[in-house]
């Protein structure tokens, strides 16, 4: 009932419409700027002109950018939610001090500046010749999103029953098995969350990529790099709008389909 009256309070609702629009207008911004008939980040001047556009999905340079992208972060991704869920799932198990020590050094990557990360990636690949390569962005990128997905998961694993696993095993099934009957299937929906959140990190990795990549590795947060430092291309608007595009489309996806499951139920 006070949930209720909360949202149905005319005061209420504007503040929360106001700090939306001014977390949200901001961003929209990119979006006139990115039809400018100008060759410098502008709004548009005579005429809406579409040739930054046709630059971001004619360019062998941007199109292998966003392709490059796409493969690290999905490989990446796919890395730090295996690791991170067995990971969580074994401390979980043990459930000792040891097992603290161990998520708390998983966190380290979230707590260490992202410059200290940058030069540590640098100095240890360099001498094992990962520089500059995607396996050494693959990498980076899963030791990245590896604390994400050990909080995420673990959160998840806090509202497990252990007995179930534990019956599982009394019924004669291994470790193995009990994973991936009775854990895995409870932790679906984490597991997904965290590969979301993984994919995230790698995609939107900058200060990591400016030390260990230079010409081979080309990813898109690099490229919008080099696009704003060195000639200010308005390409990069264009690839800002089609990314906010592309996270609106995912979210009204997903409260679509929620909408339709909680409808069938």
């Amino acid at each position: 009932m006070t949930r209720s009256r909360t949202f149905r309070n005319p005061l209420a609702l504007g503040l929360a419409w106001v700090v939306v629009a001014f977390l949200v207008l901001p961003l929209l911004v990119v979006v006139p700027v990115s039809f400018t008939d100008q060759r410098y980040l502008s709004m548009p001047g005579e005429a809406l002109s579409l040739r930054h556009w046709a630059r971001v999905f004619g360019d062998p340079v941007w199109r292998g950018s966003i392709l490059q992208s796409l493969c690290v972060g999905a490989v990446s991704a796919l890395l730090a939610t295996g690791l991170g869920t067995l990971c969580a799932i074994g401390s979980w198990r043990l459930g000792t001090r040891t097992a603290e020590i161990v998520r708390l050094v998983m966190l380290t990557p979230i707590i260490v500046p992202s410059v200290v990360q940058g030069m540590a990636f640098y100095r240890t690949f360099a001498n094992l010749g990962l520089i500059d390569t995607y396996a050494g962005v693959i990498l980076s990128h899963t030791i990245l999103g590896l604390p994400y997905v050990v909080i995420i998961v673990s959160a998840a694993l806090a509202n497990v029953d252990v007995r179930l696993e534990q019956a599982a095993r009394s019924l004669g099934a291994s470790m193995g098995k009990a994973v991936t009957w009775v854990l895995v299937p409870l932790l679906r929906p984490a597991i997904l969350s965290s590969f979301v959140v993984a994919f995230v990190v790698s995609w939107d990795e900058i200060v990591v990529l400016l030390f260990i990549t230079s010409r081979r590795v080309h990813l898109l947060p690099r490229a919008m790099w080099d696009g704003i430092n060195e000639n200010v291309d308005p390409a990069v608007a264009a690839v800002a709008t089609l990314l906010i595009a592309a996270t609106a489309t995912a979210l009204v996806l997903r409260l679509t389909w929620a909408g339709f499951r909680s409808g069938k139920r």
